[in-house]
């Protein structure tokens, strides 16, 4: 039983960090509806800047974060400014192949600023789990966890129940309509593609905290895809749920069926998930379904 708790529990955290790194999916979706495919590549970019002001520079951690929370921000602007900002009012699918050659372009910029080495990252949590009776929980996911929720209601609010939230809505419906309301769509998805670029960070530092940095950093954007998918794309609260969901049957697939197959099941499980969710409902649990006049 305590097993089953430890899988249950350490799954559902590692499930809150799919979450985190979801909502960059999703910020960047309710603004533009595009589909950001190098959001993977952002957590890496943002890894290797902590790297960088911590342990290059040898900067303290409360001057380091700071400062490469400020580096992500300024590259989610250049970003919006170089590559989007001439695109307002072109198709999705034009906004989307710039999403693809986005990712290449941040895999080069990185090899060219940092080198190909696996790098060591730095200590941002204490590396001794917490322990609940026999229940042991890292605290980097602990911690995780909480930011994650923190986040998810704080930017659920503000795409509901604020006028910036709410004009990024209305900018992913319609470039030109929002244009002739007087919203600055240009404003809008530079502000998507800043707070994109931080929850990356955020989640490279909640998942990279005492391991190795490399490129491999980019897989937990893949493994966020299932929960973004499940989320549909659109719900900011409803992604914690389905974090959880898929890091709980994740943790348990892992415990259970992998040992009794031999095989890394617990590692493709999401993505039956994700194909499961696509073939069923399309716009996933919490997605708005659209009717267009033809």
């Amino acid at each position: 039983m305590i097993d089953f708790l430890n899988y249950l529990i350490n799954g559902a955290l590692v499930g809150l960090l799919y979450a985190l790194v979801a909502m960059g999916f999703i910020v960047i979706y309710r603004a533009s509806k595009v589909f950001n495919f190098a959001q993977g590549e952002l957590v890496v970019f943002g890894g290797f800047i902590v790297w960088w002001m911590v342990l290059a520079m040898g900067m303290p951690l409360a001057v380091g974060l700071p400062l490469a929370f400020v580096a992500a921000a300024v590259f989610g602007l250049l970003i919006e400014r170089i590559f989007f900002s001439r695109l307002v009012g072109e198709s999705v699918f034009a906004m989307v192949m710039v999403t693809i050659g986005l990712l290449i372009l941040i895999r080069g910029l990185v090899l060219v600023l940092f080198g190909a080495q696996v790098r060591p990252f730095p200590i941002i949590f204490p590396l001794k789990p917490v322990i609940f009776g026999d229940i042991l929980i890292p605290r980097s996911l602990l911690f995780g966890a909480i930011l994650t929720i923190i986040v998810g209601l704080g930017l659920s609010w503000f795409f509901n129940r604020t006028r910036p939230g709410l004009r990024m809505t209305a900018v992913a419906e319609d470039h030109q309509v929002a244009m002739s309301l007087g919203i600055s769509v240009k404003r809008s998805i530079a502000f998507a593609w800043i707070l994109g670029a931080l929850l990356s960070t955020l989640g490279a530092i909640i998942y990279l905290s005492g391991k190795s940095l490399s490129f491999l950093a980019s897989d937990i954007g893949l493994a966020a895809l299932p929960v973004a998918l499940l989320a549909g794309f659109e719900s900011i609260a409803g992604v914690l749920l389905a974090g959880l969901i898929v890091g709980i049957i994740q943790g348990l697939v892992t415990a259970y069926v992998d040992p009794a197959v031999g095989g890394a099941v617990g590692t493709v499980f999401p993505f039956v998930i994700m194909l499961f969710i696509l073939f069923v409902r399309p716009t996933g649990m919490f997605g708005w379904k659209t009717i267009e006049r033809v």
